[in-house]
């Protein structure tokens, strides 16, 4: 395989950085909404969502790691592998769907222990009961876009992007508020209007890949069980650790958010506020990351781990770039972005919201850039197939380490700016481990395909 450039990595990972960046304005969007509609639904968004995909998270990113598999059948040259690990990423999508609806319980209950006041809690059982019911459209769609995106496609899953979130935007605005006969739903319709968004992504995927699966997915009849349960198997073998990776990093984040939100109303919606900041620069990261893994693993597959290793480290560094022009911007217009969030001045005093969040604004630039190269080069390691390690190495830095430091902080110093604090300490022990790894470990020894 061709030795990639640094052109060669723009053109594939650009269309998902923006993709992603495309998913947090629709994000970004949402909260400023439900900030005009109430406070209390600008404080239950954050930790409901966080919730929801601390069960979702998990089953995703078991499923889409089929992707994974299309990219290193691709580098291979393998059209049909690439087909059936589609298809297979579909059925696992639908178990996946189901068993995530039996959660609906347990989060409420969750949300029942989070010491929220009333009117908040209400609203966080509303959001995450509509986006657990709805979790099918959220793995499947994530499933076909990893089959466009291993096999190089990255500006399809752009412009689908663009479709879905357009159509969330304008669904947001019919439901949330009320529009003619459509009564005002609130955060419940900023949920409905999330899932219709996935479910329309999802089928205008399929659509597109649906001559692909007519065609290239079959096997012969006699040996059709046998080769899908072997590639089934391969998914979620090497899927759980980077499903359980994702859920760690959730849950440790979800212990975070529920643990602020003790600290105060007015703190915590200014936490909330700027954490939804972050998601916006951040997320083009994670598209980032997807490109890391999706080019390690065409040069897997393709024999070449020199190439996996050249690709990974200019992904790293374009990324970088992006995230350091973008926290300083941010720093730089911190005041008119977070005025977009005060919209009830008699239950949040200005003056002290924009005092607090410049703060919190410093602190976020602070861990910003050790970040993005954990998680890009955490990318790379699961494109790779390193998926255990990603796995324990989240597991060592985030509960022997960053929780017991948190609730220690919490309290010496219950504040927002000191509990913000130790997310740098964790993000940069994690940083240095996976930098590490990527270095000098073992993966370019490991073969998926």
């Amino acid at each position: 395989m061709k030795r990639k450039g640094y052109l060669d990595v723009l053109r594939l990972v650009w269309p998902l950085a923006l993709g992603m960046a495309n998913n947090a304005i629709m994000q970004f969007t949402d909260r400023v909404f439900l900030a005009r509609e109430s406070t209390a639904s600008l404080e239950a968004i954050l930790p409901a969502s966080i919730l929801a995909f601390l069960f979702i998270g998990f089953f995703q990113s078991v499923v889409a790691y089929s992707g994974t598999f299309v990219a290193q059948y691709h580098g291979a040259g393998d059209r049909r592998g690439c087909a059936r690990s589609l298809r297979a990423g579909l059925v696992l999508s639908l178990a996946s769907g189901i068993i995530l609806a039996l959660f609906i319980p347990l989060g409420r209950l969750v949300c029942d222990l989070s010491g929220h006041s009333p009117d908040v809690l209400t609203r966080e059982k509303t959001y995450y009961t509509i986006v657990m019911a709805g979790s099918f459209f959220t793995c499947a769609s994530i499933v076909v876009q990893g089959y466009f995106t291993g096999i190089g496609r990255t500006w399809t899953i752009f412009w689908m992007n663009v479709a879905g979130n357009a159509f969330n935007i304008l669904m947001d605005c019919i439901l949330i508020f009320g529009c003619g006969p459509v009564p005002a739903l609130g955060i419940a319709g900023a949920a409905i209007a999330t899932v219709a968004a996935q479910a329309l992504q999802f089928f205008l995927l399929l659509w597109l890949a649906r001559p692909v699966l007519m065609r290239d997915a079959a096997v012969p009849e006699d040996g059709r069980l046998a080769v899908y349960g072997q590639l089934l198997w391969r998914i979620v073998r090497f899927g759980i650790p980077a499903g359980v990776y994702s859920v760690l990093n959730i849950l440790s984040f979800t212990v975070f958010v529920f643990l602020t939100g003790r600290v105060g109303d007015t703190a915590f919606a200014v936490s909330n506020a700027v954490f939804t900041v972050n998601y916006l620069l951040y997320a083009p990261i994670e598209g980032f990351a997807i490109g890391a893994g999706t080019l390690v693993g065409q040069c897997q597959g393709a024999g070449d781990p020199e190439g996996a290793m050249h690709a990974g480290h200019r992904t790293m560094l374009i990324a970088e770039i992006y995230i350091l022009v973008a926290s300083l911007s941010a720093l730089v217009f911190y005041r008119p972005i977070l005025n977009l969030f005060v919209a009830d001045a008699a239950v949040l005093d200005q003056a002290s919201f924009l005092s607090l969040g410049f703060v919190l604004f410093v602190l976020m630039l602070a861990w910003q850039c050790f970040d993005c190269a954990d998680v890009v080069l955490s990318g790379a390691l699961k494109g790779a197939g390193d998926t255990r390690f990603v796995m324990l190495w989240m597991l060592a830095c985030a509960f022997g380490f960053w929780i017991p430091l948190l609730f220690l902080t919490y309290w010496i110093c219950p504040s927002m700016p000191a509990l913000w604090s130790t997310m740098i300490a964790y993000v940069v022990v994690i940083c240095c481990g996976t930098v590490f790894r990527w270095r000098h470990g073992p993966w370019r020894s490991i073969r998926l395909v």
